[in-house]
């Protein structure tokens, strides 16, 4: 097997490098670049920096390119890892929720309409997305879950809560998991939404770590209303999403 890299592979090396010296924030790496330490700032620097990202086209570099990405290899994305670690380029928006998870998620299981909705904005970083997975009693254990949507219509009534969320101070959404069918097994029960954290009843709790900083929180839903055409994929098989 030859490991040596193909000239389009050093192609694609080359253009990494010199966009990422063009581009990167002025005075970045060096002693007098004051990096924003407030989580806040963090994340208004971060949605610069991405969208900054997406105009020059390495937003969503794994996604599919009519979804806006670039259909890069496994290689690639390697590249492009590598080259990005090795100028310590700034941290990119909340990238294991919204490029990195909700995306792909909604690229393989979204309604067209979804897609259109959301994907432009997640590459964009226009809208920030935290995951609401964990709760208090299950913590890993999603089949535990015990956050209830009943459905109402064409809305799900949303109650529970869920904790060791990132970004929900700053997520205007949050892909959450519910159970909609108590009677049935744990695996089978499950219902995946789409919620805009903007939505009335929803209550967030910064829980504040010994270093003084609060990424993580606790976030309360008390019968929250999420339109039915929110729910990804078929009703009870959240599992599978």
């Amino acid at each position: 097997m030859d490991f040596r890299p193909t000239e389009e592979e050093l192609r694609f090396r080359r253009e990494v490098r010199e966009w990422l010296t063009a581009n990167l924030p002025a005075g970045w790496g060096t002693p007098g670049f004051a990096k924003p330490e407030e989580p806040g700032e963090k994340v208004a620097f971060a949605r610069r920096w991405q969208r900054t990202l997406h105009d020059g086209g390495w937003a969503g570099l794994h996604w599919p390119p009519e979804y806006g990405g670039r259909g890069a290899t496994p290689l690639e994305q390697f590249l492009f890892a590598e080259e990005y670690t090795r100028v310590g380029a700034p941290a990119m928006i909340d990238i294991g929720v919204g490029p990195g998870l909700v995306g792909p998620t909604l690229i393989h299981h979204g309604t067209d309409e979804q897609k259109r909705r959301f994907l432009p904005r997640i590459l964009t970083g226009d809208d920030v997305w935290c995951q609401g997975f964990s709760e208090p009693n299950a913590g890993s254990d999603l089949a535990n879950c015990r956050t209830r949507a009943e459905l109402d219509g064409d809305v799900f009534r949303v109650t529970g809560q869920k904790i060791w969320t990132s970004y929900a101070r700053f997520a205007d959404w949050c892909i959450l998991i519910v159970r909609t069918d108590f009677q049935a097994p744990k695996h089978k029960g499950l219902t995946f939404l789409l919620v805009d954290m903007k939505s009335p009843g929803i209550t967030i709790r910064p829980l504040v770590e010994m270093t003084g900083v609060a990424w993580f929180n606790e976030v309360f839903f008390d019968d929250v209303a999420v339109p039915r055409s929110n729910m990804v994929g078929e009703l009870n098989q959240g599992w599978t999403i």
